[in-house]
């Protein structure tokens, strides 16, 4: 089935159907957004296990750092 076929499937729904299908998509796309930051938890983690991490409170550092990463 493609995206249009989708779209069109849904265009074809009721109202309150519709409006499941909306709250199904804001469960499911806060649901990925919690999984992108719990993987960028768990990698910052693992950098900062490793040593991998730099502080620094210097802006032109902190800019040197950025265009080296």
């Amino acid at each position: 089935m493609s995206f249009s076929d989708v779209v069109e499937a849904i265009k074809a729904l009721s109202f309150e159907e519709k409006q499941e299908i909306q709250l199904l998509l804001q469960q499911y796309v806060m649901e990925e957004r919690r999984e992108e930051i719990y993987n960028n938890y768990k990698e910052t983690k693992r950098e900062e296990k490793n040593g991998e991490l730099k502080f620094t409170t210097n802006i032109e550092a902190m800019k040197q750092i950025m265009e080296e990463g």
